[in-house]
């Protein structure tokens, strides 16, 4: 699915939910603001919402026909969060260009690859300044400062306090809990990308990145949520990074990763405790690997 079709459906989504609210449509530029998305996105929209005979387009006003109906929506599988869209696309970026120290992000240019509202794109990297890897310039530019090795350090001391406890809240979650049957889900992709390695080892950072949020999420902490987008950036892209035995990395932290699901599934916090210490410690090599010989590469000759 294509970033653009993603916003799309997202925005699409949002929008049957403020049509719940009014008799007339918002003008072009209020739907936008709104919904943190460009014009040309808006106007999809407006044109499906037609096609749907849930707004009048050809009248004055763009009054609502009818109220949206659950069928309307597109399904949650195919629609990601607008933090999530622009985090992703933000990371391809800064990883096609290879990470490097000194690298320009351009919010105008991102929004419009995306396809969303300059602002929404804004808002994401003035929250992602606040960890010290891009820094503001001028003319909506941005510089990427580096990952470095402390940087790293310090990120892990907090991700291993954060996710030892978001592991044990998980072992007690009731059987009947949604995220059990997401543990299940996760694991079945697990055992059929593992089965596949060969041909799909590049896949394994998505599939990281979904199984980590899940075990924090049973923290229900909104600390833990916020610092997460920091984690996933530069634990889980980390793995694009240095792509030297990528297959061997992936496919070893994949059977870290079922080892870690069963305890999880067990309900044994020693054995979830010794799980999760022995897959983040992999987690902290494998990083360090990605993160020291780019900082060679930066030492003066």
């Amino acid at each position: 699915m294509s970033k653009q079709n993603t916003v799309f459906k997202e925005g699409y989504n949002r929008c049957l939910h403020l049509l719940r609210d009014v008799e007339t449509v918002p003008s072009e530029s209020e739907l936008g603001a709104k919904l943190g998305i460009s014009r040309t996105t808006v106007r999809a929209i407006l044109k499906k919402l037609a096609e749907s005979g849930l707004v009048e387009m050809e009248k004055p006003g763009k009054a609502v026909l009818r109220k949206p109906r659950p069928k309307d929506y597109f399904p949650e599988d195919q629609t990601d969060s607008l933090s999530e869209i622009i985090e992703r696309s933000f990371m391809k970026r800064i990883l096609a260009g290879g990470a490097q120290p000194g690298m320009q992000i351009n919010e105008l240019e991102l929004a419009r690859d995306i396809g969303v509202g300059t602002s929404s794109v804004r808002e994401f990297l003035i929250r992602f300044s606040r960890f010290g890897l891009i820094e503001k310039r001028k003319n909506s530019h941005w510089i990427l400062k580096g990952f470095t090795r402390a940087f790293a350090l310090e990120l892990f001391e907090v991700r291993e306090v954060f996710e030892l406890r978001s592991a044990v809240a998980f072992t007690k979650l009731p059987d009947d809990h949604p995220a059990r049957g997401k543990l299940d889900d996760l694991e079945l992709e697990h055992r059929t990308l593992l089965s596949e390695i060969d041909s799909r080892y590049t896949e394994f950072s998505e599939l990281d990145e979904r199984f980590h949020r899940l075990i924090h999420s049973a923290s229900h902490n909104r600390f833990v949520d916020d610092f997460y987008d920091i984690i996933a950036i530069v634990f889980h892209y980390h793995y694009q990074w240095n792509k030297l035995h990528a297959q061997q990395r992936n496919t070893r932290a994949l059977e870290e990763h079922l080892d870690y699901i069963d305890a999880l599934r067990s309900r044994d916090q020693s054995r979830v405790n010794k799980a999760c210490r022995a897959h983040l410690k992999s987690a902290r090599d494998t990083l360090l690997q990605s993160i020291m010989p780019k900082e060679r590469e930066q030492e003066p000759g």
